[in-house]
């Protein structure tokens, strides 16, 4: 007899990811669902792309037809829900167009979005075509917060029409003005480790750790996923970063030496011997 017969059912905070799959698992969706599981929600996934990818680079890229995003949109939000969403890549101005839509049709609006505007891959893959990414700045008005990276943040600026700030601490107010209710600017190209959280009553320095031998791949995706998680479980945005940015610098710290290039972050402790996890 199962657990649904008898009348027994679990609660658990629901997660989605809307995003690229990564054949090597480092980043994207693979990254988002081992975040997901970290943190101890039920985490659902939205195919937005299919990548050839590994710890060298992006190979290849196959764009998902938006029918079929729409359609696992639909199944996955229909049936299971979600108490927050995840975007990270999108690739095409159309999936950005066929996911803007989904969400306004289907998701409830208080329900948390967190969006890690994906534009290129860190070896330099373009993966967001320029003609998309004013329809991925209209969608930051949906936006519980944004966690751009520094380069990602001048380049959104840039391509709003709006001024770009030199100092962080500015770059993330700046960001802010694009519509969202919060800004993460993550910590990876900034000179002074850690992240900046900004939203319309404060701006605070998170402070981290540069972990030059640590393995980096798929920082930015397990960061935002972490984020999604911790709002899915009712933390605070504020609360929810700075879990993000305390448990994305130990997966940076303790980061797989896998491939040969850049290793990927190691979000579930597999490195650690299986009694201490």
């Amino acid at each position: 007899m199962s657990r649904r017969d008898t009348g027994w059912m679990a609660s658990v905070p629901r997660a989605l990811t809307i995003a690229g799959s990564d054949s090597g698992a480092g980043a994207g969706i693979q990254a988002d669902l081992k975040a997901f599981a970290r943190s101890g929600v039920y985490g659902t996934s939205v195919v937005t792309a299919v990548t050839a990818q590994n710890t060298t680079g992006v190979l290849a890229v196959h764009q998902v037809p938006v029918d079929i995003v729409r359609a696992q949109l639909e199944a996955v939000l229909g049936d299971i829900g979600a108490d927050a969403v995840k975007i990270g890549m999108l690739g095409e101005a159309e999936t950005v167009r066929c996911v803007a839509s989904c969400l306004h049709d289907l998701l409830d609006p208080d329900v948390p979005l967190v969006i890690d505007p994906v534009l290129a891959a860190s070896t330099g893959t373009v993966l967001l075509e320029r003609d998309a990414i004013g329809g991925l700045i209209e969608l930051f008005a949906r936006a519980r917060v944004l966690t751009p990276n520094v380069p990602e943040a001048r380049a959104l600026l840039a391509a709003a029409g709006a001024a770009v700030p030199s100092s962080d601490s500015d770059l993330a107010r700046a960001m802010l003005g694009l519509g969202s209710e919060a800004v993460v600017l993550t910590g990876g190209h900034r000179d002074t480790p850690g992240d900046i959280y900004c939203d319309a009553n404060q701006l605070i320095e998170l402070p981290g750790t540069h972990h030059p031998a640590g393995a980096t791949h798929g920082s930015g995706c397990t960061h935002s996923a972490l984020l999604a998680a911790e709002l899915a479980k009712g933390q605070t945005t504020l609360q929810a970063a700075q879990t993000a940015a305390r448990l994305t610098a130990d997966a940076i710290a303790q980061g797989l030496a896998l491939g040969r290039g850049t290793g990927p972050v190691d979000v579930l402790g597999l490195a650690e011997p299986a009694e201490t996890r």
